[in-house]
């Protein structure tokens, strides 16, 4: 079942573990904020250590500022902003990068300290090596995104580069929190029910997507292109559904990207309905997959409408923050709801 058998001594590793887990939804909670207040580009420059610390002095912000002055965002976007603007959108995007070099400290500081009391065991060493590595190509996606904003004609990060640093921060908490299961379930708890094991990743696989999707909604403002509801301007399968040609219509064309995003929470809600049911069926009485199997109903239920609701207040720049925040938090609570009963339903 498990990589590691339970012990006593690992729990401070594993609470170590989820508060990582924690960390990386305020994280990716940050991002949504950065990229809602259009915050991402503020900072042109990466420097891990001296980028610890905002610019201290009138004359350090004016530098910065006049260095965020030659992108295009600034010229065609943001021509009107004053020096204060300027710091409100620095902020999140420095905050941002603040809690991504935190959470490394704490990883570091975390590692080091069970490594000197001996805490690691030998087996843990290569998957703690891979969370490592897992959390540095992070931060190089994390770059890379920023750097597809700062070239000439692009107002914005690149929507499918924003995804991708969303989808890689997701799969870097997926791992945290698998890892940290290893070390708090006892096997008597695990119960490998092949059919609802399949039902489980085909939800799980289906979310994926529609977080890649909600990348693709945050990336292009699809929201404020049809801030209606059922219908997306009235219709349900409007002309410009296909405006673009070949595959590109369904990652680049807005009106698409919404159309799908709110497609997929439609039959996300379904399975997850009859899966509840299943699990009912199937599941041993008393046990914690047993007790727990109704959390991924509230949540998808909690996150179809504020999905909804983000959208018809979209309009409002101010609430299509909170709301698209909130809906983001929903999406990585719901996708740890399914860890945890993948990982409860793995093979012995």
């Amino acid at each position: 079942m498990n990589a590691f058998s339970l012990k006593k001594s690992d729990k401070p590793v594993a609470y170590w573990l989820l508060t990582g887990v924690a960390m990386i939804m305020i994280q990716v909670l940050l991002g949504g904020i950065t990229r809602l207040t259009e915050s991402g580009l503020s900072i042109t420059e990466w420097k891990p250590i001296t980028g610890m610390l905002p610019p201290i002095g009138e004359a350090a912000w004016q530098a910065e500022f006049d260095k965020y002055k030659q992108t295009d965002q600034f010229r065609y976007i943001h021509a009107g902003f004053s020096l204060a603007d300027f710091k409100f959108i620095f902020f999140w995007e420095w905050f941002h990068r603040f809690w991504a070099r935190l959470l490394g400290i704490v990883f570091i500081i975390g590692f080091v300290y069970f490594l000197a009391t001996k805490r690691f065991r030998r087996e843990m060493v290569l998957p703690l090596v891979v969370l490592f590595l897992l959390g540095a190509i992070q931060g190089a996606i994390g770059w890379i995104m920023v750097k597809s904003g700062l070239v000439p004609e692009k107002y914005f990060v690149g929507h499918v580069e924003l995804a991708a640093h969303f989808v890689a921060a997701l799969i870097l908490l997926a791992y945290t929190m698998w890892f940290a299961l290893q070390l708090l379930v006892p096997q008597q708890q695990v119960q490998p029910l092949k059919s609802l094991r399949r039902f489980t990743w085909l939800l799980f696989a289906l979310l994926l997507v529609q977080l890649v999707y909600g990348g693709f909604m945050a990336g292009l403002k699809a929201a404020a292109v049809a801030p209606t509801w059922p219908t997306i301007n009235g219709e349900w399968f409007p002309a410009s559904l296909f405006t673009l040609e070949g595959s590109a219509n369904y990652f680049n064309n807005p009106f698409m990207v919404q159309f799908v995003h709110r497609g997929l929470a439609y039959l996300i809600t379904v399975l997850t309905i009859i899966w509840v049911a299943r699990a009912g069926q199937h599941a041993v009485k008393n046990s914690w997959l047993y007790r727990t199997r109704y959390s991924p109903l509230i949540l998808v239920l909690l996150q179809v409408v504020l999905g909804i609701l983000t959208i018809l207040y979209s309009p409002d720049a101010t609430a299509l923050i909170w709301l698209g925040v909130l809906h983001q938090f929903v999406a990585m609570l719901f996708m740890a709801s399914l860890i945890w009963f993948l990982f409860l339903l793995q093979k012995r």
